[in-house]
């Protein structure tokens, strides 16, 4: 009989690491209500974690930011809908750096931040057609369009320099 039993093992240092990018991220859309602030410290929370912790944290992480943007007003009551999608999108932002930016740290932002782009841009036109007028629409698309694309660009620049910093990666 062949079992294989795993063990996981989680050091005090991986737990503080969590908690403190999960304080970031969910901190980020209360302090400016401003996308272009808040947009790259949560892009950047999400690839620091991917990068000192995995893919399955940097999603768990991922699962906060709209939700508590949502909840205080960063994000429009009419985008509610898109909440899910944002999470979508951050996952593959998250599973897309992560996969790849073992071959290249910059090939996994910008393969990854394409990608969520295209994902967002693509959902928020359909949803926003969907269910609010027109003139909504409008607002709703251009604001899941090309600032998604800049944020979670300059959020991998922001976790590049943090973990260039810290020398916390070797992968960087």
């Amino acid at each position: 009989m062949n079992t294989r039993v795993e063990t996981l093992t989680i050091t005090r240092e991986a737990v503080i690491t969590f908690v403190v990018l999960l304080g970031i991220a969910s901190a980020a859309p209360l302090i400016g209500h401003q996308q272009f602030i808040t947009g790259p410290i949560v892009n950047a929370t999400l690839l620091i974690a991917v990068a000192l912790l995995g893919v399955r944290d940097g999603i768990l992480i991922g699962l906060i930011p709209s939700t508590i943007a949502l909840a205080t007003g960063l994000l429009p009551a009419v985008l509610a809908p898109m909440v899910p999608f944002i999470i979508l999108g951050n996952v593959i932002l998250v599973v897309t750096f992560g996969y790849l930016r073992h071959i290249n740290y910059w090939l996994g932002v910008v393969s990854g931040s394409v990608l969520k782009f295209a994902f967002l841009f693509g959902t928020s036109s359909i949803v926003a057609n969907l269910l609010i007028n027109e003139q909504l629409a409008g607002k709703v698309a251009a604001m899941m369009s090309w600032p998604q694309l800049v944020t979670a660009l300059a959020g991998g620049l922001l976790a590049y320099g943090f973990l260039r910093c810290t020398k916390k990666s070797q992968r960087v």
